[in-house]
């Protein structure tokens, strides 16, 4: 019931998910990046413990393949799990388990890990890929608003979307991009692809209020000082 995108900006070292779904508040669940370390989609029948724990796996040093392992060796119920992380080094690991639901499939590439399950076909994560790998020169956002539009061009999930999120971490701990559609009757990948345009250029400005207020810009509210 969902597909992803994890990615690494070569260029910022900025990390990145994209996911969508027909089940709603997807990113809430699934969507699990670190600033300096990674970023790890867990999905399909969700365990949301799972990003964590291999944030914290790639956090002590291990790579994205060896981290992964880890989660298959100890997470309880493993073969429910859809996992695609990517680590510091743009090494990229998948995996799906044997009760992963419907078609699904997994691609990697440099910098990129996709991942689907109740898919149309099992192309997908390999286009999505294709679609990230060959938009290097654009921003982390727009290479993953790509890649989800390549997903639906390609026929995305067996039925519609309903919520689709993106979350990105640069040099501070928290996210710099949280942008959440948790449930839409209309095309939830077109409408955060609208609200990454809105807040592409304010992500900044609103780092810079937390870090060094005197030195932000204005909001352009009325009683803003």
């Amino acid at each position: 019931m969902t597909f992803s995108v994890s990615g690494r900006c070569m260029r910022t070292g900025m990390f990145g998910i994209a996911v969508s779904s027909s089940s709603p508040s997807v990113a809430a669940r699934c969507a699990h990046a670190r600033a300096g370390i990674g970023a790890v989609s867990t999905q399909n029948v969700t365990d949301p413990r799972l990003g964590p724990k291999g944030l914290d796996l790639m956090a002590s040093g291990l790579s994205a393949e060896a981290a992964l392992d880890r989660l298959i060796a100890e997470a309880p119920d493993i073969e429910y799990r859809q996992l695609a992380l990517v680590d510091g080094a743009g090494r990229a690991a998948t995996y799906s388990g044997a009760r992963t639901l419907g078609a699904h499939a997994t691609a990697r590439g440099d910098n990129v890990a996709a991942a689907g399950n109740m898919l149309t076909t099992t192309d997908i994560p390999r286009k999505m890929v294709e679609a990230f790998e060959s938009a290097r020169d654009l921003h982390l956002g727009d290479r993953l608003i790509a890649a989800m539009r390549a997903a639906r061009a390609a026929g995305g999930e067996e039925g519609p979307v309903h919520s689709m999120g993106l979350i990105m971490v640069d040099k501070v701990s928290w996210n710099v991009a949280d942008l959440r559609i948790d449930w839409t009757d209309g095309d939830p990948i077109e409408e955060c692809a609208a609200l990454w345009e809105r807040w592409r250029g304010e992500m900044d400005a609103y780092v810079t209020r937390a870090l060094n207020p005197s030195g932000a810009p204005s909001y352009g509210v009325p009683g803003d000082l």
